[in-house]
């Protein structure tokens, strides 16, 4: 049973350590919560993406009119809807000043708590309550969001850290690199940044070993709690083979008709199976979909779909030939964290991305380790191609050191570092 003196046991000893023991916290462009709008504010993503930290840094800027509360504190199991009430009363009694301000309320994996949405309505449109929850769960993306909450929410999704968040944990402030000898220290971080990506409790760390102790951490957890627990995964072979193949395949285009041709003789499954596995993956919010640029729903259902990570240290270690793909999954990751809507081109040539953003603006773009004698005229013919595709008079191509103009059949192709890309 969950009792008044438990709840402000928890309160008061969570408020304790935000303030006290969780120091200075690297600022997130996620932050994005509008002051007048009267909704429920949701922050999810994919687990150890910084959410938490996230509600931490919030807490403190209204922290003398705050609670801040984790569902998957084992204090509180056998938490149910009805106890909400009690949270608040424990609340009101531990701060009673708030009876005359807009109280806020962080509920951190309340995906846990059958009904947590009602809650949060009345809260927010009844009784003039501030209210932030998160999960990892993808029952908190935006179109799985229960009816409850459907119109009354403003999600937020979270990623791992960018490029310029990472070198903020690291310390490292972008504007002193960007010129002269420094420079090479930039490049170094953005080498460290493609291998490793942006999991906020890897980026400060310096040890290679650590990194990867940490990162296999991760996916142990990752795999079993929001996969082989949640989903009751009872094919184990077809589950490691697929899970291989996903995360060997990121950047690249996927067939799961292939894979079922493939495997089908090796051990047995069935199709049905397989598509149900891959939907896994995806709610997991571990890797994610980049669908062909067409106009034809039909044509965008029926051509695969390429695969991305939602971070680069999830990918299996690939040669240094393959740089090039952690390249591309570090620039599309950056595309969708700063709003675009992200498709790939492929008209008898390829280009990487059509990128939309939030104005609606689209700008074709290629990315590459290099540009070179073998590879020049296949990316900038693709590039053009794809320019031309939309009657657009420029292009942007992404590389990990080179920067110049380019006017190829009236094109106006601008040469990006990739470091200037991922800073802008």
């Amino acid at each position: 049973m969950i009792t008044n003196t438990l709840l402000k046991e928890i309160l008061v000893s969570n408020d304790k350590f935000i303030l006290a023991e969780t120091g200075e916290i690297v600022k997130r462009t996620a932050e994005n919560f509008p002051d007048k709008l009267d909704k429920a504010f949701v922050v999810y993503g994919v687990r150890r993406s910084g959410k938490t930290y996230i509600l931490y840094d919030l807490y403190k800027k209204c922290a003398d009119r705050a609670l801040y509360i984790d569902f998957e504190d084992e204090r509180l199991e056998g938490f149910e809807t009805g106890d909400f009430e009690k949270l608040k009363n424990a609340f009101f009694e531990l701060k009673p000043g708030c009876l005359d301000k807009r109280p806020v309320f962080f509920l951190d994996e309340v995906q846990n708590i059958k009904g947590w949405e009602k809650f949060c309505r009345r809260a927010v449109e009844r009784e003039n309550i501030s209210v932030y929850v998160s999960g990892s769960s993808s029952k908190m993306m935006p179109f799985e969001i229960a009816t409850e909450l459907r119109g009354r929410a403003w999600s937020v999704e979270v990623l791992p850290y960018s490029f310029k968040e990472y070198l903020g944990a690291k310390g490292v402030s972008p504007a002193g690199l960007m010129h002269g000898r420094q420079k090479s220290t930039l490049k170094k971080h953005l080498q460290d940044y493609l291998r490793w990506g942006g999991f906020p409790e890897v980026a400060p760390l310096d040890s290679d070993s650590q990194k990867s102790k940490l990162v296999k951490e991760y996916m142990s957890a990752m795999y079993f709690r929001d996969l082989v627990e949640k989903y009751g995964i009872s094919n184990i072979h077809l589950f490691e083979a697929l899970s291989d193949r996903l995360f060997s395949s990121f950047a690249l285009k996927y067939s799961l008709t292939a894979f079922y041709k493939q495997y089908r003789d090796k051990f047995p499954f069935s199709k049905d199976l397989l598509f149900r596995y891959y939907k896994y993956f995806l709610q997991s919010m571990l890797i994610l979909e980049v669908k062909k640029f067409t106009e034809s729903t039909y044509k965008r259902l029926r051509n695969p779909a390429k695969l991305y990570l939602v971070d680069n240290a999830l990918s299996r270690r690939v040669t240094s030939a393959d740089e090039g793909r952690l390249l591309e999954n570090a620039v599309f990751l950056e595309l969708k964290r700063t709003g675009h809507e992200v498709f790939y081109f492929d008209e008898g040539v390829e280009c990487d991305f059509i990128a939309k953003d939030q104005d609606g603006i689209i700008t074709p773009l290629q990315v590459c380790l290099e540009l070179n004698a073998q590879n020049q005229q296949r990316e900038l013919d693709g590039l053009v191609t794809a320019a031309k595709w939309l009657n657009l008079k420029e292009g942007l191509l992404v590389t990990l050191d080179e920067e110049k103009e380019l006017t190829v059949d009236g094109i106006k192709i601008n040469v990006l570092p990739a470091w200037k890309f991922l800073l802008k």
